[in-house]
C-alpha cells in the first residue's frame, strides 16, 4: 500500500533508512541527510511548502594567543508547561588559535495533511516568524 494512499498521523515519527536520523513518517526527503525516501509528489509538495518558524545563526570565533576552547551543541525542545520534551547534544568539538565555527539552528513547520491532493485548509498556515516568542 502507498504511504499516499493512507492517512498519517500527524507527529509519526520512523528512522531514516540512510542516516538513521528520526523523522517524521510525511516526509519523502530526510531533512538530516537530504536523501530521497520515496517518489510521493503530494509529501513533497507539502514539504516544500514547509516555512521557517525560526532560525538562528551565529558565528564563535577563538581569540588569538589563547588556550584552546571546547565547546558543545544542545537542543532542548519545551512544552507549553516549560517542561523539557527532549534534550540531545548534537556536536562537540574544539578551537584552537584563530579558528572559527558558524552554527545554524532552523525549526520548519508543515501545513496540515489534508486529503491525498487537497489544498491546505485556509487560516491553517503556520505563524509568520517575526509573531513566535523567542
Amino acid at each position: 500500500m502507498s504511504v499516499a494512499s493512507r492517512p498519517l498521523t500527524p507527529g509519526k515519527t520512523r528512522a531514516c533508512p540512510h542516516c538513521k536520523a528520526t523523522i517524521l513518517e510525511s516526509l519523502s526527503i530526510c531533512p538530516g541527510c537530504l536523501h530521497h525516501l520515496r517518489f510521493d509528489q503530494d509529501a513533497a509538495k507539502r514539504q516544500v511548502a514547509a516555512s521557517s518558524a525560526l532560525r538562528v545563526d551565529g558565528v564563535i570565533q577563538h581569540p588569538p594567543r589563547e588556550e584552546p576552547w571546547e565547546y558543545f551543541v544542545v537542543i532542548a525542545v519545551r512544552n507549553d508547561r516549560g517542561e523539557e520534551v527532549t534534550r540531545q547534544v548534537v556536536g562537540v568539538g574544539a578551537l584552537q588559535g584563530t579558528e572559527k565555527r558558524t552554527f545554524s539552528f532552523s525549526v520548519e513547520v508543515l501545513p496540515p495533511q489534508g486529503p491525498v491532493g487537497a489544498p491546505p485548509k485556509p487560516g491553517m498556515a503556520p505563524p509568520p516568524a517575526a509573531g513566535l516568542k523567542r
